[in-house]
């Protein structure tokens, strides 16, 4: 059998752009190794901010850093408008998008990927859709007996309302949750938007803020616990990583914190209770097939060690892959290779996307 030609999508109309360009070199380095190289030709396609496709020679300038993608834009001599793809995008057997953030990780690409009729790597379009949503998400765990802590939503509307309105909306979040509070626009990933709030005129221009990002909103109740993290690898029978634990010193969990070196510790394997971990593990799974989930994801808890209370938080169906991120490090530790775990990650869309025989 000869090499499996792998399209590596990246780039992005979202906020995580830049993010997208750093995991992707990651991946065709992973890539680029002894025994993925002789069963894996990579093909890099780049997606402009505004939405172009850059075929195989600028995309693989850029993962080289002979380019930098933030000056380039379509202009009127432009051949390669929205709707058309770079002809080589044909010649892919199986797709690896690593889009973060919207258009991304949302179930949009994976509807566009889907209508190719091409594998591809990660969730469908369910369960991108449902783990971007992080109401929708709530919904999703609350049907399978997951423990949350409590969360109102509300909507862009009710925020940009007359004046009369917008002060009892406050007094009904304030009704439901204590303080501090966490405000966070509903589908945008890696904490951006996101604010913690400690009083009433925080609240109100928080709202303000995250009604600026999406049209749904979610408040939720803070708590005092530790963050930790699982990393889910599967289809219909996943597995469960060991558990990693953030600690940091900021309010919060943070964009800045999140993808800046020495922001955040990541220790893996956390120190927990042997009995804590494996209830992490089996919560991390039930969460993960609750959302219909494909091949990868990384699912965050609250853990309050003076309780011994677990509460998910929620799921990242395209998790990074920089040297920073979580997803690899857990795998790493639990015996899992960065090369192996893209093996892994493209025989399951082969597995998930294959036609069942009748």
């Amino acid at each position: 059998m000869g090499q499996l030609n792998v399209g590596l999508l990246f780039g992005g109309c979202s906020g995580e752009h830049e993010v997208s360009v750093i995991s992707a070199r990651a991946i065709a380095q992973g890539f680029n190794t002894e025994g993925n190289r002789e069963k894996y030709q990579v093909t890099p396609f780049y997606i402009q901010k505004n939405g172009i496709w850059r075929g195989p020679e600028v995309a693989a300038a850029i993962l080289q850093g002979e380019v930098n993608p933030d000056p380039m834009e379509v202009t009127d001599s432009d051949v390669n408008p929205r709707w058309q793809f770079p002809p080589e995008a044909g010649r892919v057997d199986v797709w690896f998008p690593v889009l973060h953030g919207p258009n991304g990780e949302d179930g949009t690409i994976q509807g566009l990927l889907q209508l190719m009729q091409v594998p591809y790597v990660g969730n469908g379009v369910l369960g991108s859709a449902v783990g971007m949503d992080k109401l929708a998400m709530k919904t999703a765990f609350a049907g399978a007996g997951l423990a949350q802590v409590k969360y109102v939503g509300v909507t862009r509307s009710q925020i940009w309302s007359n004046p009369c309105v917008f002060p009892k909306l406050c007094d009904d979040i304030e009704a439901q949750l204590d303080y501090p509070m966490f405000v966070k626009p509903a589908n945008l990933g890696s904490s951006v938007g996101i604010a913690k709030v400690k009083s009433r005129s925080e609240l109100e221009a928080a709202l303000d803020q995250a009604a600026g990002y999406d049209r749904r909103i979610i408040i939720e109740a803070g708590v005092v616990a530790r963050e930790v993290e699982c990393a889910v690898l599967g289809n219909d029978n996943p597995k469960a990583s060991v558990v990693g634990e953030i600690t940091f010193e900021g309010e919060f969990y943070d964009y800045e914190t999140k993808y800046t070196d020495g922001r955040a510790n990541l220790l893996i394997p956390a120190p927990l209770p042997a009995e804590i971990t494996a209830k992490i593990q089996a919560m991390a799974m039930d969460a993960f097939l609750a959302v219909d989930g494909a091949g990868l994801s990384r699912v965050d808890f609250f853990y309050v060690e003076a309780t011994g209370e677990i509460f998910i938080n929620e799921i990242n169906t395209l998790p990074g892959f920089t040297s920073l991120s979580m997803y690899p490090q857990l795998w790493g530790e639990t015996g899992v290779t960065f090369p192996d775990l893209l093996d892994q990650l493209v025989q399951l869309a082969l597995e998930h996307h294959a036609i069942p025989e009748t």
